[in-house]
């Protein structure tokens, strides 16, 4: 745990190269104050930190560790994608214009042109950043603020002009983009609505107020992929053919939790059921078969039968 808070606090401080001062690392970070200046010790062992004007801050050009250099191919595929994502998305990001020019600046030594081109691209990003102040400046502000929760592990109180979702507070797992079709990506927000289980995705267009608050949460390490249709093919390395015998067609309820793409269920002469599913391979799976004792058989695959026959007799022996 002590390892992933200076983690945490060292992310903070890049997202922050202005500084931070220690007050706010620690109601950032949900902390004592006094525990900061620990955090700060340690990874002060790793990379070089100073404090100038009560405000915590990494060195920049630190001579212990090298700079980040790109090939050519990379500068330029680099580039290339920077474009793309400046000519489709919603609304103009002035930290994608300083990311631009922190990385035309490494560039201009062995990739002259490419770098040229980065920083022309991050003036016309910041030409249109001013042309629309108003949209631009809110929606980053926003962004700003989901991105700090984010980071910090805290929930945000957000407003948005979504019937039924005016005001809702929420623990952001996930920012990024949404495909829609039609080329609109919007960048959305993903994470769970205080007190329940509900993970929704929110466009963050549609919010229009966001703030943090001093309540911490933490991102479950099982956390299973986001909710999806019925008719979509959930895809991942994750997911195995599963065919199975059921006594009875209610033993499918063992298996309401865990991720699987739509059963197709075939009744047998003896009254039984044929079920075959895609589903998340997982010592979960293994469990909820255990747990529906002989109204469940694996037939296939037989890596599967064999892996629970084994863990079947690891409980005996640990019982015998």
């Amino acid at each position: 745990m002590k390892g992933e808070r200076i983690a945490q606090l060292e992310l903070l401080l890049r997202s922050h190269p202005e500084g931070l001062r220690r007050a706010e690392i620690a109601r950032r970070m949900g902390v004592h104050r006094s525990t900061i200046s620990r955090y700060v010790d340690d990874l002060a062992q790793h990379i070089v930190i100073y404090e100038e004007n009560n405000l915590i801050k990494l060195k920049e050009n630190d001579e212990d560790s090298s700079p980040m250099e790109l090939s050519v191919y990379e500068s330029l595929a680099f580039n290339m994608g920077a474009e793309v994502l400046a000519s489709t998305a919603e609304f103009a990001n002035p930290h994608l214009a300083s990311g631009l020019r922190k990385l035309a600046m490494n560039m201009r030594s062995y990739a002259p042109k490419i770098s040229e081109n980065a920083l022309s691209l991050a003036e016309r990003i910041d030409r249109t950043i001013q042309s629309n102040r108003n949209i631009t400046g809110h929606y980053n502000a926003i962004l700003e603020v989901l991105i700090d929760c984010w980071v910090s592990g805290r929930i945000a109180r957000i407003s948005t002009s979504v019937p039924e979702r005016e005001e809702i507070e929420i623990a952001p797992y996930f920012i990024g983009y949404k495909d829609e079709g039609e080329g609109r990506k919007p960048i959305t927000v993903t994470g769970r609505l205080r007190h329940t289980k509900d993970i929704i995705t929110l466009d963050i267009a549609s919010i229009t107020e966001a703030r943090m608050l001093d309540e911490t949460y933490t991102i479950p390490d099982n956390l299973k992929p986001f909710s999806h249709s019925e008719s979509e093919k959930y895809d991942a390395i994750d997911m195995i053919p599963l065919k199975l015998k059921l006594r009875e067609k209610s033993a499918m309820n063992s298996f309401s939790t865990l991720v699987h793409d739509k059963p197709v269920l075939e009744k047998c002469q003896d009254g039984g059921w044929i079920c075959t599913m895609r589903a998340e391979n997982s010592i979960e799976l293994m469990l909820r078969i255990i747990q529906s004792g002989t109204a469940v058989c694996v037939l296939e695959p037989e890596n599967v039968r064999k892996n629970l026959v084994s863990l079947l007799e690891s409980i005996l022996r640990m019982y015998r």
